[in-house]
């Protein structure tokens, strides 16, 4: 009794109250918590590692000559940089003015469908009317009928509309989106119901309601939807394909395949091509990765 006596008062003397009393086994649980940590942050930088080496031999092939391009081994770092494809492009293709077409397009489409999408959503989330919820179902099983399956009929209605071969016939098949109204009617319902009441009690109207106060606290969903849209539209090939014939309407996407000869393709041009179509992508995400990744995570929690 006296020996665990004294034992209790020499472990006193030596902690004081303030101290923590680390329990039993801790130092080999921080030890396997650190281990984890390192093995997860390895495996994370091995797998943006191999999702991004496409984008390294791209830029890489750019600036080679075109029949070093598909060597086998891969030449990692070229014996010979053609730095002059960057400004050859220039001139070998009209690229600036399939670029403009493109952002004109991408600009135009996104700011429509974030519009129409944001409007459709406020009255499926916040107004209750007859057959709501139902209505929605429909609407959002539209998602699953693939494009393949009423891409004819599209281009029937725009040819009887004499809208073939014009960036209107784009524009109105894009200008409304099912997974636009589905993304911000999620995020909606993240919005209390109370603040749309004390609206509607202060005399405020619908349409005021949506545009004074839901629209300014849907920021996130709001930039998520623009840059989903926007890189959509941007990287979107065969809806150009099929409804412009012009030269002058391409987009950057169809005017790269002005390097695809009958028999041969310059590939390294078709590379630096690319690279310049990736770097408006890759600015808008630096500015609204914010926004972005603000509005995927809170989509769909309702609180």
């Amino acid at each position: 009794m006296s020996t665990a006596l004294l034992r209790k008062d020499s472990i006193r003397s030596h902690t004081s109250p303030g101290d923590p009393v680390s329990p039993p086994g801790g130092r080999p649980q921080r030890a396997l918590r650190l281990a984890g940590r390192i093995a997860l942050h390895a495996a994370l930088v091995a797998v943006a590692a191999v999702v991004l080496l496409p984008f390294v031999w791209m830029l890489i092939s750019s600036v080679k000559a075109d029949q070093d391009v598909f060597t086998v081994p891969i030449q990692w770092i070229p014996h010979e940089f053609h730095w002059d494809n960057f400004s050859n492009i220039w001139t070998a293709i009209p690229l600036a003015a399939y670029l403009g077409n493109s952002l004109f397009l991408s600009v135009v489409i996104t700011f429509l469908q974030v519009l129409t999408g944001s409007f459709a959503a406020y009255g499926f989330a916040k107004m209750r009317f007859p057959g709501r919820d139902l209505l929605f179902a429909g609407y959002i099983a539209t998602i699953a009928v693939p494009w393949q399956a009423y891409m004819i009929p599209q281009y029937i209605i725009m040819q009887k509309l004499g809208l073939v071969n014009t960036h209107l016939s784009l524009i109105l098949l894009q200008a409304f989106g099912a997974f636009g109204v589905f993304l911000m009617r999620q995020f909606y319902l993240t919005i209390p119901d109370e603040i749309s009441e004390a609206a509607r009690l202060d005399g405020l109207s619908e349409y005021g309601i949506w545009a004074r106060i839901i629209l300014p606290l849907s920021k996130p969903a709001l930039a998520s939807l623009a840059l989903l849209t926007f890189v959509n539209t941007w990287n979107d090939y065969m809806g150009p394909f099929i409804y412009l014939t012009d030269n002058s309407l391409w987009t950057v996407q169809l005017g790269l395949r002005s390097f695809i000869g009958q028999y041969d393709a310059q590939y390294a041009m078709i590379m630096t091509g690319s690279v310049l179509s990736v770097l408006p992508i890759l600015l808008l995400f630096l500015l609204g990765q914010r926004y972005f990744v603000q509005g995927i995570a809170t989509t769909g929690v309702k609180g």
